[in-house]
């Protein structure tokens, strides 16, 4: 059974991440909206469903901790192996928009992560609502000032869809990753156990990796139809939802505690997280200038299996 959801899983994620990309595609025309802003909005919340969903369950089931962990574990897998596997299948060219905005507003969110839970280990309910915030700003600035940031490579290739369309396509890709994601992780954990495989190295594996599928197949599928623009902002897009969506949204509803049981989370795992996320930008201007090669992700997904390595050991 366990191999049927797996295989489930992946047809899903598949189906999913192509409508989820004909529905940002649509609504950029519709709108007239740069696609990299769709890929750091729309697409970046649809992909997110999973880190929402599983912390505020956690919140109101009275486990913190673990919506902390699921959002570091999630924004280092986004960078490390997801930006790292994209890049090894297509290069991306990066514009100006990405030092200049996407990528410190990134690290702003990753700071304000840092700052608000390592002195006292709770993310308090008006630190949460300084996260939510922020977002919306952020969200305000992207679509009124956000100019087109990545040279649409196939624009001949765009359908313009009617609205409903759009709507059904983001509804049903979005259901599909987040679904997809399920089957998988509920698979490959049972799958793992049964092989006799440590819950310890399943939480760092499997679940850490799990939340971020929908964004790597979101954006494998993006790559693969020359959708570069979506691929890139919906990963920034989505370490910063994560932070400021996710954890913000979960800290209004209650304070967010790191216990005693996973101090591991800001004694290490954050360091991790901002390494990672900082690391990006002197990798997008070496070896060559304004370009993600396959080089940079051999670098990110070398850095991803040291981590999962140390966190094992």
């Amino acid at each position: 059974m366990s191999i049927v959801y797996i295989i489930g899983g992946l047809i899903l994620l598949v189906l999913g991440g192509n409508w989820l990309l004909k529905a940002a595609v649509g609504l950029s025309l519709k709108l007239n909206i740069p696609k990299i802003v769709i890929g750091m909005t729309v697409v970046s919340f649809a992909t997110s469903a999973p880190e929402l969903i599983v912390s505020v369950k956690s919140a109101l089931n009275g486990a913190t901790g673990l919506a902390v962990g699921n959002v570091i574990g999630s924004n280092i897998a986004n960078l490390a192996l997801v930006l790292g596997v994209t890049t090894i299948l297509s290069s991306i060219d990066v514009e100006k928009s990405f030092y200049k905005t996407d990528w410190p507003v990134m690290m702003i969110a990753s700071l304000m992560l840092y700052f608000f839970i390592v002195f006292d280990r709770t993310i308090q309910q008006y630190e949460g609502i300084i996260l939510f915030v922020t977002l919306i700003a952020f969200l305000v600035y992207l679509l009124r000032f956000q100019k087109q940031a990545v040279v649409d490579e196939m624009p001949e290739d765009d359908e313009a869809l009617p609205l409903f369309k759009i709507v059904l396509f983001l509804a049903i890709g979005g259901f599909g990753l987040w679904a997809g994601s399920e089957l998988l992780i509920n698979g490959s954990t049972t799958l793992a156990k049964k092989m006799g495989v440590s819950d310890a190295v399943i939480g760092v594996t499997v679940v850490s990796v799990g939340t971020s599928i929908p964004e790597l197949a979101a954006s494998i599928i993006a790559v693969l139809k020359k959708e570069k623009a979506i691929s890139l902002g919906n990963l920034v897009g989505s370490n910063v939802f994560n932070i400021l969506a996710v954890l913000g949204i979960t800290a209004i509803i209650t304070p967010v505690e790191v216990k005693e049981d996973a101090l591991s989370l800001i004694n290490n795992d954050i360091y991790w997280m901002l390494g990672i996320s900082f690391a990006v930008l002197p990798l997008v201007f070496f070896p060559r200038g304004m370009r993600l090669g396959w080089r940079d992700g051999i670098i990110l997904l070398i850095s991803y299996v040291i981590f999962v390595s140390l966190t094992i050991m």
